[in-house]
């Protein structure tokens, strides 16, 4: 599980908690093997195979790891008593236990009842959703009759009704997901993609959702034409939109504005039909409220920022005619690929660090088309550094081309370069902003970090747990050492849970460390799926009386197998420090559509990370100030990454934004407040 790629790990997740552990095996990647012989060799289609593993779709890798449902989560003879629940009789009314894969749909239908009725026999449904193990209390006398027209369904078209319990449908508005979806109708995501397959690789706004039912031949699924802009079509619905004003900026356009606000220009000139005469600086429009832009800045200051206090700020383009000037330095190793005889789609194949450059590239191309958009003041050079961990061409290119006089510089990727380039840059003040490396090495005034080190990361954790005011309990086995001498030098008051010389750990001796009233905080670092386990059995008993949390500091590849229970993890609400989040905000979700429209595939990690970091450094150029004064005053969030400097006492500044996230019961990833 590496951080780097959580938005990854995020799709994983979503996808996967819709399979019982027990259906999942795994594949490991052959040289040569496809997609499609995988699936006969599992007896499963290339479709179920995606879902689990949804980077599979731009190629597979060798020796990388598959997920693979058994005969597609079917059930077989062999499980259907696991399927299956008989209804009981409780005090003369029936009861229902709720078992894996079942939804409010499915125990509605089974039983003949309304959502209506179910929900107001079960009112904690409302509050708490469905849960395994729940015991619902089926009403009697209620099983013909339809949602009532109060019926807490929102944004549906529903068809006449003598249909009405035979088909809902759902028209998809902008900014839903499928999580958001099912959820609103009580069913599973992989319910919703199997009554829509057409919406297996996205969710396009507009199209028309099956729910309950079979559609009738006269309503047909409707999707939006896929354009040059972000458009998002008119759709009855019964949800409220609401509007606000906007001042219109110096240089914006009829084109840059519908990008902004995610809607065609045609909608544009309904909403404010003095725009027939042209785009004039100062005019006050119409727009939807829900996409606006942000405020220049959030009046929120994050508690963890301390001595340095920064807050979140979102940058906007100011006023100023001084044309910037970047230069990306990125290593295609083109002449290396020219003189190679194999064919690109081979070497593309095999090439890991060129696939790698091509997704960052990718991103930062739609950061400089965004720049377009917004008219930022802003010359971009690109330059192929042709670098391998032991050298590069940088130094030809800075003197060949004057990168002396450049605003900022992004790259290269090998740290050894980063810090050659920072030291040739270094008399000129030039920032060198290193876009994916982590590593500690030599240290240069003009020197930046954007990703978090590692004890940037766990350094987080703690802060964030201790800003809780939590008891923390550290289970470390022997083979953590390093883990251990950390936590005695850096974290004081931190309790270890007793482990012998041998390696034993005894479950009581964590038991007795719990306070409480307090959160008790489990900081589990091991790879023995033994220890694990017993970690988990003991704070699963102790629920009933305090409050604990499990909390991991780095991957824990142990995590992933099928020994260790995923719903006790949720249920314990695993928490950890990542790089990354998963972002569904507006301009998050259109960064990925647009993304989809021009490269026909998701963004994958290295993609959004070259769109965060050039984009950052092209806003922060753009502020009237130089790259080390915005780095030193403000702390910025871009799509899935956060920005954070501050100045390391040995010169050079390094990247502290951090996110805490942990699994919810509801199988998806969430930041902690």
């Amino acid at each position: 599980m590496k951080y780097i790629s959580i938005l990854i790990t995020t799709a994983f997740l979503m996808s996967y908690s819709v399979f019982p552990q027990d259906k999942i095996s795994k594949h490991t990647v052959t040289k040569g093997e496809t997609i499609n012989q995988i699936a006969q060799k599992y007896k499963v289609t290339p479709y179920d195979i995606y879902k689990l593993n949804p980077d599979a779709q731009s190629g597979l890798k060798l020796d990388s790891v598959l997920l693979i449902p058994n005969n597609s989560g079917k059930t077989t003879s062999s499980d259907k008593s696991t399927a299956t629940v008989t209804p009981k009789k409780a005090n003369g009314a029936t009861t229902h236990e709720v078992v894996a894969k079942e939804t409010l749909f499915g125990i509605e239908k089974k039983y003949n009842v309304s959502d209506e009725a179910l929900k107001k026999a079960n009112p904690f449904l409302e509050k708490d959703g469905l849960q395994i193990g729940q015991t619902l209390t089926i009403p009697s006398g209620n099983g013909s009759k339809a949602a009532s027209k109060d019926s807490k369904i929102p944004a549906t078209k529903l068809v006449p009704a003598k249909q009405q319990d035979k088909y809902v449908y759902h028209d998809v508005l902008a900014k839903e997901t499928k999580y958001s979806i099912a959820k609103e109708y009580g069913i599973t995501i992989e319910e919703l993609e199997k009554r829509n397959p057409e919406v297996v690789p996205s969710l396009p706004v507009g199209y028309r959702l099956t729910i309950k039912g079979t559609a009738p031949k006269t309503v047909a699924p409707t999707t939006t034409p896929v354009k040059n802009e972000v458009k998002t079509p008119v759709i009855e619905t019964a949800k409220k939109v609401s509007y606000a004003d906007y001042q219109v900026k110096p240089k914006e356009t009829l084109y840059s504005l519908s990008k902004t606000f995610g809607v065609s220009q045609d909608e544009l000139l309904k909403l404010n039909p003095t725009l027939s005469g042209g785009v004039q600086e100062g005019m006050i429009l119409k727009v939807p409220a829900g996409i606006m832009p942000p405020p220049e800045i959030k009046s929120e200051t994050r508690p963890e920022i301390k001595e340095e206090a920064k807050e979140i700020v979102t940058l906007t383009k100011k006023r100023s005619n001084d044309r910037k000037k970047i230069a990306l330095l990125l290593p295609f190793n083109l002449s290396k690929i020219q003189s190679d005889t194999t064919s690109a789609a081979s070497r593309l194949k095999k090439d890991k660090f060129l696939n790698m450059t091509l997704d960052f590239y990718s991103g930062a191309l739609m950061a400089i088309d965004s720049a377009k958009v917004l008219g930022l003041p802003i010359d971009v050079s690109i330059f192929d550094s042709q670098e391998t961990k032991n050298g590069s061409n940088v130094a030809a290119i800075i003197q060949n081309n004057r990168l002396q006089e450049a605003d900022a510089v992004i790259g290269p990727f090998y740290q050894s370069n980063a810090e050659a380039t920072a030291k040739l840059l270094g008399e000129n003040k030039v920032p060198v902003i290193s876009p994916l490396s982590k590593d500690q090495g030599n240290s240069f005034d003009n020197l930046y970090q954007t990703i978090p080190s590692n004890d940037i990361l766990k350094n987080a954790m703690f802060d964030y747990m201790r800003s809780k005011g939590g008891n923390i309990v550290a289970v470390v086995d022997k083979k953590k050492e390093s883990i251990r001498q950390y936590i005695q030098q850096n974290q004081k008051g931190v309790i270890f849970a007793p482990v012998t010389e041998a390696g034993d750990f005894n479950p009581a001796g964590l038991k007795i460390q719990f306070v409480p009233n307090r959160m008790n905080y489990v900081v589990m670092e091991t790879g023995n799926t033994a220890m694990i386990n017993a970690t988990i059995k003991v704070m699963l008993s102790s629920m009933s009386s305090y409050q604990v949390q499990l909390v991991i500091l780095e991957p824990n590849s142990t995590l992933d197998t099928d020994e260790v229970s995923f719903e006790s993890l949720t249920k314990l609400k695993l928490m950890y420090p990542s790089v990354t989040r998963e972002n569904e905000s507006a301009g998050a979700l259109i960064f990925e559509k647009e993304y989809r429209n021009k490269n026909k595939i998701n963004p994958n990690t290295y993609a959004t990370r070259g769109f965060d970091v050039t984009f950052d450094t092209m806003m922060r150029l753009s502020q009237g100030k130089t790259y080390e004064e915005t780095a030193s005053e403000i702390a910025t969030e871009q799509v899935d990454n956060k920005f954070q400097f501050y100045k390391k006492e040995d010169g050079g500044f390094a990247n502290k934004g951090v996110y805490i996230l942990y699994y919810d019961s509801d199988l998806t990833i969430k930041e902690a407040n």
